[in-house]
């Protein structure tokens, strides 16, 4: 198995190159492995997939930090790839409560993960800016003190809390990355434009866009000639399995119908995979 901090700097290669990572997104140590069967360098956890599995609706607060961390050690030990995590807004409202989240993804396995600045606030649900900022700060000195190139990625949630503004995603996308986060996520972003208004605000760092969701304009190829550096699935694989179970229950609960569990993988096939 690779070290840490070999999987750290082949994670920041990866990340440095001038080609599309794509990162898929596991919710346990299953899907980890089967994702790495397939080919794939680097994996990203799924905060939603992991509430899915729990019984539980994706959202702020529905998974605690220690339930994050366990869940991304399980998928950091499953494979030999680069693991980095969603770890929602560092279970925390303070700069300290980040610093404190870096410093445990790392001692799990992690070689990266995401902070955003979502306040999991209904009446406030984006940080101010100036506290925003604050927290990439103490997360960025956490990941520097560490002995290999921790990846933080900084995460403006605006248009996922019903405020497509740009101009202000923009605007605290280039204060993170001056607060020294390694690479800058808006999840939401659909337009063609709005991601090359993020790429070339941001440029020289690396940005993400979140694919397998409503509206986006760009395939993976698109994403590549505008300079997008990085693509994730966020809860995409997770629903993607989760659909197919409803699917197939829903056929034997309402017919009695067996077809679609006809179409169900192997035994063996399985087997084989998570043997890998």
């Amino acid at each position: 198995m690779a070290t840490q901090a070999q999987r750290a700097e082949t994670f920041r290669a990866l990340e440095q190159r001038n080609q599309l990572l794509v990162l898929p997104n596991p919710w346990d140590a299953g899907s980890a492995k089967i994702l790495a069967s397939l080919g794939f360098e680097a994996l990203a956890s799924s905060n939603a997939g992991l509430a899915f599995s729990l019984g539980r609706c994706d959202g702020e607060g529905r998974i605690s930090r220690q339930e994050a961390l366990a869940n991304a050690r399980a998928i950091v030990e499953a494979t030999d790839l680069p693991v980095a995590a969603d770890l929602e807004n560092g279970y925390g409202d303070t700069p300290d409560d980040c610093a404190l989240t870096i410093q445990q993804a790392a001692e799990v396995g992690l070689i990266g993960a995401s902070i955003e600045d979502a306040s999991g606030n209904p009446l406030a649900p984006i940080y101010p800016l100036e506290l925003a900022v604050e927290r990439i700060q103490a997360a960025a000195q956490a990941a520097r003190s560490l002995d290999f190139p921790f990846s933080l990625c900084a995460r403006a949630e605006n248009y996922l809390h019903g405020r497509p503004d740009l101009d202000d995603t923009v605007r605290r996308l280039q204060a993170f990355a001056a607060a020294g986060a390694d690479v800058l996520y808006a999840p939401g972003l659909t337009h063609r434009q709005q991601i090359i208004a993020v790429v070339q605000a941001v440029a020289p760092k690396p940005v993400t866009v979140m694919v397998g969701i409503a509206g986006l304009q760009l395939s993976l190829v698109g994403l590549a000639e505008v300079g997008v550096r990085r693509v994730c699935l966020g809860s995409s694989l997770a629903r993607v399995a989760y659909g197919s179970f409803y699917q197939a229950a829903g056929e034997l609960a309402r017919r009695g119908s067996l077809h679609i569990t006809r179409q169900a993988i192997s035994l063996e096939r399985l087997n084989d995979l998570l043997r890998y």
